[in-house]
Order: structure tokens, then C-alpha cells, then sequence
């Protein structure tokens, strides 16, 4: 399914829009739009998602469905088969940037953290996962964390669950390099409540 994210006034979301600072290196975009079509459903999805600090995740702000096939009747059975999740989760990495270099420096790039993910679908390269793993508490682990349960989090994604994969490393490591980052500071504005998940 593909997503079209832009602004609220239909603009394409670059890094000016990122205005945000959450953690110590990630901007977000406060907010934005996101569509999707699901052809099996015959419904086109469009949504408005927001910032909320006390989530400290995007929330859906407003929803509006429209049937794009003949035959496909707006009612509760068909709205209840529309993954809601699933567009926000494929979204918010398109509004979430950082630069791998000194932010304030002339050469700063900054990008979307879906310009990061790899062939395979990762966010991290195999060759950088494995040196933050090998490095003990070091600056490139937490940056790797801060990014990592960034995603995760803004996305209402499991961050655990996405450290885990990403780095190869066990549930319990995970969990204690997110309080790790946590403790240190790299996790403001970034919160995930474990519970029912959401269906995508």
C-alpha cells in the first residue's frame, strides 16, 4: 500500500517542517497528513496525525474514508477492516529527521529516517548494528537507541521490539539500554505504553 504523507496544507514534508525537538538529535514534523488506498478493501484512507507531548507519540487527530470502488458500502464492517496503524506506521518515519553530523555545523545533512532504512527494510546497516553492540556504553550506542526507539515510539511500535531486531541483541539487553538512554536524557518527548496493540 503506498503513502502519500505531506503537511496539513498538502505541501511535501521536508526538514524545514521539522520543527519538533524530541530526545537529543531527532526533529519531528508537529504535524501531518498521511493517505493510503487499500485496493482489497476499495477505500482510500486520509488522516491527520499530531505531535502530543504527553503521549509522547503522533495520535490521530482526524480520519476520513472514502469507498474508490463500485459496489463498497461506508459502513462499520468495512471501516472496521481499515488499518489505521498500519498508515501511521508507515508515516511517521517520513517526519521524523536527524543528521548524522554536528547539527549546528555547516555541513549538517539532515534526513528523514526512512531515507536511513536499508534494502532489507532496517534502519541501521549491519556493519554500523554490530559496532554499537561491540562498543560498550559509548556515544554511537546511545545515538543508535535514541534513533531506534524514536522510530519506534513516535510510531506506537513496540521500541524494545525494534532494538531487539535491529541489533541482534536480547529483550533484557534492549530493555536495559533503552533505561540506559532514558537515564541519560536521550528519550525526552518519546514515551510507548505496552498494551493492546493497535491492528495494522
Amino acid at each position: 500500500m503506498k503513502i502519500e504523507v505531506t503537511t496539513p496544507s498538502g505541501a511535501p514534508v521536508t526538514v524545514a517542517d521539522a520543527t519538533v525537538r524530541v530526545g537529543s538529535a531527532l526533529r519531528i514534523v508537529p504535524v501531518f497528513s498521511a493517505a493510503a488506498t487499500d485496493t482489497g478493501a476499495g477505500v482510500r484512507t486520509a488522516m491527520t496525525a499530531q505531535y502530543s507531548a504527553s503521549h509522547g507519540r503522533y495520535v490521530i487527530r482526524a480520519v476520513t474514508n472514502e469507498a474508490v470502488s463500485e459496489g463498497i458500502e461506508m459502513n462499520y464492517p468495512t471501516i472496521a477492516r481499515i488499518g489505521l496503524a498500519g498508515i501511521i506506521q508507515a508515516a511517521a518515519p517520513r517526519c521524523i529527521f536527524l543528521t548524522l553530523g554536528d547539527e549546528d555545523g555547516p555541513d549538517a545533512v539532515w534526513m528523514s529516517v526512512d531515507r536511513l532504512s536499508t534494502a532489507k527494510g532496517r534502519i541501521l546497516p549491519p556493519a554500523l548494528a554490530a559496532e554499537v553492540v561491540r562498543r560498550g556504553g559509548s556515544e554511537a550506542r546511545m545515538e543508535a537507541i535514541e534513533l531506534l526507539y524514536g522510530t519506534a515510539a513516535l510510531s506506537n511500535l513496540p521500541p524494545a521490539r525494534l532494538i531487539q531486531e535491529e541489533l541482534g541483541i536480547p529483550h533484557r539487553t534492549a530493555s536495559q539500554w533503552i533505561i540506559d538512554a532514558r537515564n541519560a536524557g536521550r528519550l525526552e518527548g518519546m514515551n510507548y505504553h505496552a498494551g493492546r496493540q493497535a491492528r495494522t
